[in-house]
């Protein structure tokens, strides 16, 4: 069986603060040469973070992408939003995640 790879080993860049941030990986290692996946998360006031999002540079320029693709990239995006959320807060815990992905992702 493969070696899961870890995304600690593929950041780029990486910002958080109590403001919400951004981190940004290659995605190279998962069959996509030079395309990059960022999470971010929103500031919405209030002392409150908005939900993680995630975006990617190849459905985002409309590149072609295949079904399974796209797929492989949702559950890379997912992973990165659980990483990121890991980064913010401490630890991962899925009842706080869950609850965070039904906030808004901006407050505008």
């Amino acid at each position: 069986m493969a070696k899961r790879i870890e995304l600690s080993e593929l950041v780029l860049r990486e910002e958080i603060s109590s403001r919400g941030g951004g981190v940004e990986i290659d995605l190279s290692r998962f069959g996509f040469k030079g395309k990059k996946m960022s999470a971010y998360q929103n500031y919405l006031g209030g002392g409150m973070l908005g939900k993680i999002g995630v975006n990617d540079n190849i459905r985002a320029f409309d590149l072609p992408c295949t079904d399974k693709q796209s797929e492989k990239l949702d559950k890379i995006g997912l992973r990165l939003k659980k990483y990121f959320f890991t980064l913010q807060y401490g630890e991962f815990n899925q009842e706080q995640f869950e609850s965070n992905q039904k906030r808004p992702i901006s407050a505008y």
